[in-house]
């Protein structure tokens, strides 16, 4: 691919993340449920993992520090679900 082409479409994937982490933050101030922020923080983590990729140039994102962004990103939305469905047994 060119790199025009993978910067452009590295940007746009990084607005999109961007984008569902505020839409996950408008349902959080709206319900105040932990849910909502973790995923919101999720994305916007996300969207600063592709940030990095396109100013940094890097070719192999899986070799790279980089990787350990996305890697959290998932941790806090594993992490949010199972406390999620943990407090609905509670209950």
């Amino acid at each position: 691919m060119l790199p025009t082409t993978y910067s452009f479409f590295t940007g746009v994937l990084a607005a999109l993340y961007a984008v569902a982490g505020l839409f996950f933050l408008g349902f959080w101030k709206r319900t105040r449920d932990a849910l909502f922020v973790s995923f919101a923080l999720a994305f916007l983590l996300l969207a600063l993992n592709q940030i990095v990729l396109a100013l940094g140039g890097l070719e192999r994102e899986e070799q790279s520090w980089v990787y350990v962004l996305r890697l959290l990103a998932f941790l806090l939305i594993i992490g949010a679900i199972v406390r999620k469905n943990l407090e609905g047994r509670r209950r």
